[in-house]
């Protein structure tokens, strides 16, 4: 059973923390998506793997702190890993989580021991990538909205935010766990989500370049909300990252490949 605490990280502020606690061989972070609460993910979850996760500020209980960036990642997860005694772990992250799962390697060397992200996000701004292009309509919309300054308040015109059938299966079936964590993050209001698209296309606070762990890269060359040049870009970058790419998946149905990408991680 999956244990749930409030880490207290002073000033005020504090962090909805899970750890799903069994004895295992192998412990990950899991870095969740927007808008998402943390907690591991349900079809992963296995004896060979002790998941450990936190709600990015402004989800759940964890206290929101306006004008975060991408590398907080890194300074939550040293708080909650010298909580539990953890001197190294692998890093998992999952659409915008994969941005935060790159900064905990990217700043945390001597701890992650590899990382998987799926889906992710390329920075703003990177050069040689277009960085909107097979974007749908919604997904760009607001990104757009997020470097305009207007995010706040924003609504899309277009509900086309770039899922394809896969994705709509997987969401009815063996992903269905993910409506579990979208709708009461989606319920608490946008603020969170906000707060995650504004450091999305804002400076990040690390290079992915300096990135020295093992990277496994997954993208479904269907995604539409995140297109896979994203992920091409960020595995041209890194160094000595690996690029897998699904013809037959979407941006949620992408996580059909994490078993294979588990047993990749934890055999690093």
């Amino acid at each position: 059973m999956t244990k749930e605490f409030d880490l207290d990280l002073g000033g005020g502020q504090q962090l909805h923390v899970y750890d799903t606690g069994r004895p295992a061989p192998h412990t990950v972070f899991w870095h969740h998506g927007t808008p998402n609460l943390g907690a591991p993910p349900v079809p992963l979850l296995g004896e060979e793997i002790r998941w450990v996760s936190y709600d990015r500020p402004g989800y759940g209980t964890s206290t929101r702190t306006p004008g975060r960036d991408v590398s907080s990642a890194a300074r939550y997860t040293t708080a909650i890993a010298d909580l539990l005694g953890l001197d190294e772990f692998g890093v998992v992250g999952h659409s915008g989580g994969g941005p935060h799962a790159l900064a905990t390697a990217a700043l945390l060397p001597d701890r992650v021991t590899a990382v998987v992200v799926g889906s992710s996000l390329a920075p703003w701004g990177a050069d040689g990538l277009d960085w909107f292009a097979g974007m749908a309509p919604g997904a760009a919309g607001a990104h757009r909205a997020s470097l305009a300054g207007t995010r706040e308040g924003y609504a899309s015109d277009d509900p086309d935010i770039g899922f394809c059938d896969a994705d709509d299966d997987a969401l009815a079936t063996d992903w269905a766990w993910m409506l579990d964590v979208v709708r009461p993050a989606i319920a608490q209001g946008p603020e969170a989500a906000v707060d995650d698209d504004l450091a999305y296309t804002a400076p990040w606070g690390f290079d992915p370049a300096t990135i020295t762990a093992p990277v496994l890269l997954v993208a479904g060359a269907r995604d539409r909300m995140v297109p896979p040049t994203h992920s091409a870009w960020l595995a041209e970058r890194i160094p000595g990252a690996t690029l897998r790419v699904s013809d037959v998946d979407g941006h949620v149905s992408v996580l059909r490949r994490f078993p294979e990408a588990l047993a990749w991680l934890t055999s690093r």
